[in-house]
């Protein structure tokens, strides 16, 4: 049996995509900040696959440690979703908070590459890595710099450990706006009804762990399906 970590899964894509993995017999390990939405999510997981789900912050190095514990020595995919957007309404940059820019990029940049950095020597040749990114970091989008500078960065880390690791498959994968509660907290005063669900990106997101695309970034809304066999 495969076995996935997947970061912030209590919710949105990672719950999404976590759904799916248990459906074709992937065990789990997945985290969220928040304990009580987690634990529901094990238990209707858990009807279809192994689950471990700690509750914690991939900002704290114990709780990558723990991650990593759970999983064991063989991980097949690490998919780095856990991600915060940072105040909302979104500041310019001229009066965006330091110390906020600094938590911004704690959990979007640095979180995702230590925990590469931990799963590397466990993942086998063909193992994969999926990082999730934005437009905001190939778009200037007003009101955007910490979010979508912190998506850039994770973005150039994504492709040079790409090149640093040929054996593997690491992506940047962008799933398009998603009616989340991040983006409503994105656009606070907006309706965004109109947005797709996350179950949307997901077929994408299986081409790129079952399928057999190069590393690089994707927006995976636009991959064709893969189907189930």
């Amino acid at each position: 049996m495969p076995l996935a970590i997947i970061t912030g899964a209590s919710r949105g894509l990672g719950l999404a995509l976590a759904r799916e993995l248990a459906t074709r017999n992937w065990a789990l390990v997945i985290d969220a900040r928040g304990a009580r939405d987690l634990e529901v999510v094990a238990r209707e997981l858990g009807q279809l696959t192994e689950v471990a789900a700690l509750p914690g912050d991939v900002a704290d190095a114990n709780h990558r440690r723990d991650l990593l514990s759970a999983a064991g020595p063989d991980i097949d995919l690490l998919v780095n979703n856990a991600s915060i957007l940072g105040p909302s309404p979104q500041p310019q940059l001229d009066d965006y908070p330091l110390e906020i820019v600094k938590r911004v990029y704690d959990v979007n940049v640095f979180a995702p590459l230590a925990l590469c950095q931990l799963v590397l020597p466990r993942l086998p040749d063909g193992g994969r890595i999926i990082n999730i990114t934005s437009d905001a970091a190939v778009e200037a989008y007003e009101g955007w710099g910490g979010y979508g500078s912190a998506k850039a960065a994770l973005e150039q880390l994504t492709a040079v450990l790409a090149a640093e690791q040929p054996e593997l498959r690491i992506y940047a994968a962008d799933p398009g706006d998603m009616r989340t509660r991040m983006q409503q907290e994105a656009f606070p005063a907006e309706d965004i009804s109109d947005r797709s669900l996350p179950e949307i990106s997901v077929p994408g997101m299986i081409e790129l762990i079952e399928g057999d695309l190069p590393s690089g970034r994707y927006v995976v809304r636009q991959l064709k399906a893969r189907e189930r066999v």
